[in-house]
C-alpha cells in the first residue's frame, strides 16, 4: 500500500487556461478515494495527471515517498481502468488480462498463475476463451478490471468504470469493486459524476468544482456538515432545497411571503446577516400536524418510488422537493401543510455560497451490537 499526495498541484492549457487549481491533498494507503463533481469540472484531468498521461503544470505529486511529477507512466507503479474499457477486440479474454504482464518479465507461469486467481476472484473462470465481443457490458468491465488487478499494482485508478452500465448492473459492480479493493488492500483513486457512487463506495471523497477543490471528507461528513451551497445542491437524492430569504424579526421571510418561526439562538448567530440563503434536506420537509403548521403548499408533482414519494411545490421563486417514507397517494393541485423544524435548517452567505450556521448536532447512529442490546 501507498499513499499519493498532491502539493499545490495545477493543470494550465496554451498557458491561458487553468482548468485545475492548487489542488492540495494527500490519499491515505489503502484508501478508497472518490474524486467526484459535474462534467467539466477538472476530474477526470487530475487522475490522468496522476497516472502521467497528462502533464503537470504546477506542483509536486509524490507516490509514498517519492516524488514522481516527472516520471513516465511505465515509472509510476499503478495500474489503471478506463471508461470504455479498452479491450482489444482481436485477444481473448486470457490474453487481455495478461496483457502487460509481459513487461515485468514474469515467467509463462507466472502469468497463467496470476491470471487464474483474478479471473476466479472476478467470476471470469468460464470466460477466458472468449473474445470481448462474445460479452456483455458487466463482462467486459470484469476484463478491465482483473487487467488492472493481475498487475498487483499498489495503486489504482478508475476513470468512470461503470457509466457505461444499466443502473442494476452498476449497483451490484459497485459492491464487487468495493470488496475487491478491501480484499487486495490497494489505494484506489475512483472517479465519478454520480454522487451516489461516491456516497456509498467512499472512504473519503473530494468535491471538485471549476477545477477547485470545494470540499474533502467523509461522505456523511460531508452530507452532513456541507462546506457551501454547490456542495448542499450536489450532495443528496433529491438535493438539498435552497432559497433567497430575509431574516427579520425572529423570523425567515420568503419571496412569496410566507414565513417560518426562529428561535433566539438562531436569531444572534445570523444577526449580521439580513439576507442569507437557507437549506434544508427533502427528508426533512414533513406533513404537518394540527397547531403545527410552518405553511400551506400548493402539489405540483408526485412520483411515487414504492418505498418513498417525492413531492414538487413552489416555495419563494423555487421549486422545493419533499421526500416521505412509504407511497402517498396526493391529488396534483391539492394544497397541503408543511412542517419545517428550525434544527433541520442550513445557513450560507447569499453571495459566497458558503456555510454559516446549522443549529442541530448530527449524531451517528449506534453500532448494530450497541442497538440490539
Amino acid at each position: 500500500m501507498k499513499r499519493v499526495e498532491l502539493k499545490n498541484i495545477s493543470k494550465t492549457y496554451d498557458g491561458k487556461e487553468q482548468v485545475i487549481k492548487g489542488i492540495d491533498v494527500t490519499i491515505k494507503p489503502g484508501e478508497f478515494f472518490v474524486l467526484v463533481g459535474p462534467s467539466g469540472c477538472g476530474k477526470s484531468t487530475m487522475l490522468r495527471m496522476i497516472a502521467g498521461l497528462e502533464e503537470i503544470s504546477n506542483g509536486d505529486l509524490f507516490i509514498g515517498e517519492e516524488n514522481v511529477t516527472k516520471h513516465l507512466p511505465s515509472k509510476r507503479n499503478l495500474s489503471m481502468v478506463f471508461q470504455n474499457y479498452a479491450l482489444y477486440p482481436h485477444l481473448t479474454v486470457e490474453q487481455n488480462i495478461t496483457f502487460g504482464l509481459h513487461t515485468k518479465k514474469l515467467s509463462k507461469q507466472e502469468q497463467k498463475d496470476r491470471c487464474t486467481e483474478t479471473a476466479a476472484m472476478l467470476g471470469l473462470s468460464e470466460l477466458v476463451n472468449r473474445k470481448p465481443r462474445q460479452l456483455s457490458g458487466g463482462q467486459r468491465q470484469r476484463v478491465a478490471l482483473a487487467r488492472a488487478i493481475v498487475t498487483q499494482a499498489p495503486i489504482c485508478l478508475m476513470d468512470e468504470p461503470l457509466s457505461n452500465l444499466d443502473a442494476k448492473l452498476r449497483a451490484k459492480m459497485r459492491s464487487e469493486i468495493r470488496q475487491i479493493q478491501r480484499k487486495l488492500g490497494i489505494t484506489m483513486i475512483y472517479v465519478t459524476h454520480d454522487q451516489t457512487e461516491a456516497m456509498t463506495m467512499a472512504d473519503r471523497m473530494m468535491i471538485l468544482h471549476n477545477g477547485e477543490v470545494q470540499q474533502i471528507g467523509h461522505p456523511l461528513d460531508i452530507y452532513n456538515h456541507p462546506a457551501n451551497t454547490f456542495v448542499a445542491s450536489f450532495i443528496g437524492s433529491p438535493p438539498m432545497n435552497l432559497l433567497n430569504v430575509e431574516v427579520k424579526e425572529q423570523s425567515l421571510f420568503f419571496a412569496d411571503n410566507r414565513s417560518i418561526s426562529l428561535s433566539e439562538e438562531v436569531t444572534q448567530h445570523l444577526a449580521s446577516h439580513s439576507r442569507i440563503t437557507a437549506g434544508i434536506r427533502p427528508e426533512h420537509i414533513q406533513l404537518a400536524k394540527e397547531g403545527k403548521i410552518s405553511f400551506f403548499a400548493n402539489v405540483l408533482n408526485v412520483e411515487v418510488l414504492g418505498t418513498e414519494t417525492l413531492i414538487t411545490f413552489e416555495m419563494g421563486n423555487k421549486q422545493w422537493i419533499a421526500k416521505w417514507n412509504g407511497q402517498w397517494n396526493i391529488e396534483i393541485g391539492r394544497k397541503i401543510p408543511l412542517t419545517i423544524q428550525e434544527e433541520n435548517l442550513f445557513f450560507f452567505h447569499t453571495e459566497s455560497g458558503d456555510y454559516l450556521y446549522h443549529k442541530a448536532k448530527i449524531e451517528e447512529r449506534p453500532l448494530v451490537e450497541e442497538a440490539i442490546l
